[in-house]
């Protein structure tokens, strides 16, 4: 199942032509496994320095942090493999996903049709399962939404109601496909149990160290460069207006596999990632929100943090 988004509206649906879309929309393998070898590369230069007995600590400090984006990041590989746009192959688009979904805490399966959700009813109260936890409306909740302590608990949450099959309140995980989901969430959280256990076992801090304590630093960046997205756009189903694109430096753009182009991929989720800077190029005129740089936008919401919250009914 691929991610999709309602049929454009009549003022979306000639920004691209269908001649340029289909150009656009072109799988290819060669972009996805060079991506893909990138971030590879991060986790694996930023877990050597971390690990590293000679370096000094301030370096091996930014190892810690660059492993930990690689592994928060990892979020950003399952996003783009979960809407099988990264690789020609269905299956290689799968495994990737859901590898990267285990290392940065997510279950793709799971997350592949609550994504699917989220794109069809785009930060529409009542509707987008990213608004059932109500977004931060004042400098506390900002500050915790940004910890990643919120995130964590409700990763707890769902992954012990998927081991359970759980899934009430959840219309996008239909009785068919539940016994999959519940096989994908019972392997992944298998998976985390032998680890722990051979760690303990073998008297090894390896878990802890390279990916537990990474991926908790590692998750106030990834909240960060989230809460940008949706964060502060009108609450309605207009895609030139409820998300936002946000322009930053090309190595982060890199490593989050071109999602700050957040816009651009929500109005065409068909899009590969390495189509989205050309998208961009012909979609900027007419977007309501582009960002200049997280920080920019980051301000604004801490000048107005009302801005981000739920409208009171009535």
């Amino acid at each position: 199942m691929t991610a999709t988004a309602p049929p454009p509206s009549p003022a979306t649906r000639d920004l691209i032509s269908a001649a340029e879309l289909e150009r656009l929309n072109e799988r290819r393998d060669g972009p996805g496994l060079r991506q893909l070898a990138f971030h590879l590369a991060v986790l694996l230069v930023g877990g050597l320095v971390w690990g590293s007995e000679v370096l000094p600590l301030s370096l091996r400090l930014l190892g810690l942090v660059l492993l930990g984006a690689g592994l928060a990041f990892g979020f950003c590989a399952m996003h783009e493999c979960g809407h099988r746009t990264a690789f020609q192959s269905r299956r290689l688009n799968d495994a990737v996903a859901w590898v990267a979904g285990a290392l940065s805490f997510y279950n793709a399966d799971f997350y592949r049709r609550y994504h699917q959700w989220h794109h069809r009813y785009t930060h529409q109260i009542g509707l987008d399962p990213e608004l059932e936890e109500a977004p931060p409306h004042n400098l506390a909740s900002y500050l915790l939404e940004l910890s990643g302590i919120p995130w964590w608990v409700g990763k707890i949450r769902g992954h012990a109601r998927g081991l359970a099959g759980a899934f009430e309140g959840c219309p996008y995980v239909p009785e068919a496909v539940a016994p999959k989901v519940v096989r994908s969430i019972r392997l992944q959280v298998g998976l985390y149990a032998v680890l722990a256990v051979a760690s303990i076992a073998f008297g090894s801090d390896a878990l802890l160290r390279f990916w537990l304590l990474p991926l908790a630093l590692g998750q106030p960046l990834l909240r960060f460069v989230l809460m940008a997205e949706h964060g502060g756009c009108p609450f309605e189903p207009d895609g030139l207006r409820n998300t936002r694109t946000t322009l930053t430096l090309a190595p982060l753009r890199r490593l989050m596999w071109n999602m700050p182009f957040h816009a651009e991929h929500h109005l065409y989720p068909s899009l590969p990632f390495h189509a989205a800077p050309e998208a961009h190029a012909l979609l900027a005129p007419h977007l309501a929100h582009i960002g200049a740089g997280y920080w920019a936008v980051h301000r604004t919401f801490r000048r107005d943090l009302a801005a981000l919250a739920l409208p009171q009914a009535g």
